[in-house]
């Protein structure tokens, strides 16, 4: 997740003209990870314009061969206001989002992955159900916004990398 140093995922709005894009080593780093997945979560208000960003990258564009895995990744969106939703390789689930995330977490397969909103991230968080943190500090403060976190959560630190535009990648697991 994108976050400023000050700790929000976007502004009091929903801005996010705060973020860096990723210099070369945050982009491959970006990409090893994405292929460890082989499913994408999120809330509707989020994972509906991503779905559209993504799938209107075009050939030639810097960052055509990541869009082609987000394209292609199965996507799950968490909604309680709509049963459908366009895209390519997406289902919406209506259902029991604490029920729903622990099944898909017993399937076989690769890792899940979560790309937001910040009141679905909360969700998860609420519940306990995301077993690695993945922070990309972006060396912005924007003063106010929206935060993930709406409790004391302890975390353990399992790695820390800087990248260099001036971002930070913060791997934390929650401690038991």
């Amino acid at each position: 997740m994108q976050v400023t140093v000050d700790g929000f995922v976007c502004g009091p709005d929903g801005q996010l003209d705060w973020m860096t894009p990723p210099d070369e080593k945050g982009a491959a780093f970006r990409d090893a990870i994405t292929d460890t997945v082989d499913t994408i979560l999120g809330g509707r208000k989020m994972l509906e314009g991503f779905v559209q960003y993504w799938e209107s990258v075009q050939p030639g564009h810097p960052w055509y061969s990541f869009a082609q895995k987000m394209v292609n990744t199965p996507k799950i969106v968490f909604s309680k206001t709509v049963s459908e939703l366009p895209g390519k390789n997406l289902r919406v689930e209506n259902g029991d989002l604490v029920k729903c995330v622990k099944a898909l977490k017993k399937l076989p397969g690769k890792d899940i992955i979560v790309y937001g909103g910040a009141s679905f991230v909360s969700s998860l968080i609420e519940h306990g159900l995301i077993d690695e943190y993945y922070f990309a500090v972006n060396p912005t403060a924007i003063g106010s916004g929206k935060q993930v976190f709406k409790q004391r959560t302890a975390l353990k630190l399992v790695r820390a990398k800087s990248f260099p535009n001036g971002k930070v990648l913060l791997i934390y697991k929650p401690q038991k």
